[in-house]
């Protein structure tokens, strides 16, 4: 046999199991991160903390679940463009109000792990909607949007919030992690951008693209690029987008809504580079804080004065008092 024709042989076998490497990762991408989480994923636990803190941050957190234990929640639905029916709850403020905030989770989650933030624009005279994202607690759905597909569920709450709450309301958009994407990616749709007076993303990444491949390199130290390429073959027919198809960057562009960026600096699953890429694409006001010695949306855990402080600085300046 030919030195050439070896040659030929040996580069086609490497590309053909190089081919075959990226079908299975594909594969598993897919079957991972899609389908409707059962439960909170150990991996989003341990990035939160690591056991000291979190029995640290349990102490923290008790209050907070007594309060919303304590709470009337009406349960709201709304649908979805694409026909699903998703859920909220609802917690009345204690007097007339003219603010709405519209909370988004992360992946894994559901609406009542926001209730550190529910408690915090309660206190502050908001009215409050603890979102379930599609495929995520009571909400329908089978596949995640990773914010691809939410932002465009994010506008039909806000639909909601105004028909409710009246069309002059202030709505307030918080999220954390894939919420945080959410509703940065939200503000690409220009109906958001008229109707939102404020928008706070915490440790939110740029693209499902991104934050995928940056977990493929790390976890796996393998080139992500021809699986994250592949999964749209997956997730395209069967879930209605491909994770490289939208992005906060995108989104944020030409976008006029004020936002402040928060992201702990020893988040280890959604890098801060990220917030930073963020906050460099925004073109309107923006203010970014990157909170010590806290992992993976922890921030306001780790230093809840600084960031209740923050939040309130920021929305003074945006809102008014």
């Amino acid at each position: 046999m030919g030195k050439n024709k070896a040659g030929w042989l040996l580069a086609g076998g490497v590309l053909g199991a190089l081919g075959i490497g990226a079908g299975i990762g594909s594969a598993m991408l897919f079957s991972k991160t899609l389908p409707r989480p059962q439960g909170t994923s150990q991996d989003i636990i341990d990035e939160f903390a690591d056991k000291a803190k979190f029995e640290e941050y349990k102490v923290k957190m008790a209050p907070v679940g007594e309060w919303m234990a304590a709470q009337k929640l009406e349960n709201v639905y709304i649908i979805s463009r694409d026909g699903l029916k998703l859920h909220a709850f609802y917690i009345a403020a204690e007097e007339k109000s003219d603010r709405v905030v519209i909370l988004h989770h992360g992946f894994t989650s559901h609406a009542v792990d926001n209730s550190s933030h529910a408690k915090f624009f309660h206190e502050q005279g908001y009215e409050v909607l603890l979102l379930d994202l599609r495929a995520h607690g009571e909400s329908e759905g089978q596949y995640v949007g990773f914010g691809i597909l939410d932002r465009f569920d994010t506008l039909e709450w806000i639909k909601y919030a105004r028909e409710r709450f009246g069309e002059d309301v202030k709505i307030v958009l918080h999220g954390t992690s894939m919420g945080g994407a959410t509703v940065l990616m939200a503000l690409g749709l220009p109906e958001v951008q008229n109707s939102v007076s404020a928008v706070i993303a915490d440790c939110a990444y740029t693209s499902p693209a991104e934050i995928f491949s940056h977990v493929i390199e790390k976890d796996y130290h393998i080139p992500p690029a021809p699986i994250i390429k592949l999964n749209g073959l997956y997730s395209q027919p069967i879930a209605g987008y491909r994770f490289d198809e939208y992005s906060t960057v995108d989104a944020l562009k030409d976008n006029k809504v004020p936002v402040l960026f928060i992201h702990g600096k020893e988040d280890k699953f959604v890098p801060t580079w990220m917030s930073q890429k963020n906050y460099d694409a925004c073109s309107s006001k923006k203010r970014l804080l990157f909170v010590e010695n806290a992992g993976h949306g922890s921030s306001n855990f780790e230093n809840p004065e600084l960031y209740e402080k923050t939040e309130k600085e920021f929305l003074s300046d945006v809102l008014g008092e």
